[in-house]
């Protein structure tokens, strides 16, 4: 097969020569899953597109090389239009044969983008039980983490990519901050606010990218993989949900403004949480209160919801930001008699004010709810020394 030969060594340059990994390291990530490299389980980079999830594989493949020969790495864009008619065993079976592996030899594989194949749970799960392999993983939908049959229960682990926090920000853009500025580091932390933390964009500072990265997941992500043919109400759907963010989102209101049923509004929302664009957060309290309450809707990068709404509400953006480092302790919020209390979370009650006082009505439900600590969020330092 002379074609696949030569897409192999075009997708795997370091067969032939060192290759120059030119990127930006993200060590929180990239320290975690090259200590995944010695256990068994298939590793799952799941995140927005254009997150860094491509980046972080080949951070691991950097490592990598430094301790096993270059020809016993595969990687693989299972979105390439050459492997589509060949099985995830067949194209490692002409890897092995390529490089001439025996099977008791193990190699490592990665595989970019592979939630769009039919039978990915099924292919993966042979491979895991057939092959002397690691596998890395990757996937801008939720659909790979769909996995309906169990099939890759016990045999598979989940990290999820999120944009650039604000120490890989100032990173990323090379700046160092001293104590005695630290009216810097609050201008820095409002530009990160109007930016976002996507990486090239954090690198280019071109709203194009921006536009483009919306459009992909808009129309590949969304409209072509789920079949949605009315792409004028999903448009504007996804700016409703941007005008949202740190607010409740009442889906049969929003189905109205944009002349949708309320099934539409739950399917479209469904779809833009499915590849990491939003993140829905429960009402606090019993389970019928939960379901049927409104959900709170935040963004996955605030960069991408300025682009649809204009840099506006900081408070909301101050909210985003501050969900986003907490989103892994599963927080709900509150909400009665027309007061909300924004976030409870593993014993914690906290209040998010960007540079504003809690009003009365609000200090009064703060106070009244039961938690171990209470803490109130009002400005950047507040934010990072959380």
């Amino acid at each position: 097969m002379p074609q696949l030969e030569e897409d192999f060594y075009n997708f795997n340059p370091w067969w032939e020569e060192e290759f120059d990994f030119r990127f930006f390291e993200r060590p929180k990530y990239s320290a975690l899953l090259q200590k995944e490299i010695r256990t068994k389980q298939i590793i799952f980079i799941t995140g927005l597109r254009r997150v860094g999830k491509t980046t972080l594989m080949k951070s691991v493949i950097k490592s990598l090389l430094k301790k096993i020969p270059p020809k016993k790495i595969l990687y693989l864009s299972l979105d390439a239009l050459s492997f589509e008619k060949y099985s995830i065993a067949e194209l490692v079976r002409e890897f092995r044969k390529l490089h001439s592996i025996k099977r008791s030899e193990k190699i490592y594989l990665f595989f970019d983008e592979a939630a769009y194949r039919e039978n990915i749970h099924l292919e993966l799960k042979n491979l895991y039980d057939a092959e002397n392999a690691k596998i890395f993983v990757t996937s801008s939908s939720a659909s790979i983490l769909r996995d309906k049959k169990a099939l890759l229960t016990g045999r598979s682990k989940t990290f999820e990519i999120l944009p650039l926090d604000f120490t890989e920000y100032l990173l990323f853009n090379r700046i160092e901050t001293k104590r005695k500025e630290n009216y810097l580091l609050e201008k820095y932390f409002e530009d990160y606010m109007k930016i976002g933390g996507m990486p090239e964009f954090v690198l280019t500072k071109d709203i194009t990218y921006l536009n483009d990265l919306i459009e992909a997941i808009i129309y590949k992500d969304i409209a072509y993989y789920y079949g949605v043919k009315d792409l004028t109400s999903l448009k504007d759907f996804f700016r409703l949900l941007m005008e949202r963010v740190g607010k409740q989102a009442s889906l049969n209101k929003m189905a109205k403004v944009i002349g949708i049923s309320p099934e539409t509004a739950k399917r479209y929302f469904e779809y833009f949480a499915s590849v990491y664009l939003i993140y829905p957060v429960e009402r606090c309290g019993k389970l019928n209160e939960r379901l049927r309450a409104p959900k709170k809707v935040y963004c996955c990068d605030v960069g991408i919801r300025n682009y649809a709404t204009g840099f506006r509400d900081k408070g909301a953006i101050f909210e985003n930001l501050f969900y986003l480092k907490i989103k892994d302790e599963n927080p709900c919020y509150f909400y009665k008699n027309g007061n909300e209390i924004d976030f409870y979370t593993n014993g914690k009650l906290i209040e998010i004010k960007f540079n504003r006082e809690i009003n009365e009505k609000q200090r009064a439900l703060f106070e009244k709810i039961e938690a171990q600590e209470k803490i109130i969020i009002g400005d950047i330092y507040d934010f990072l020394n959380y």
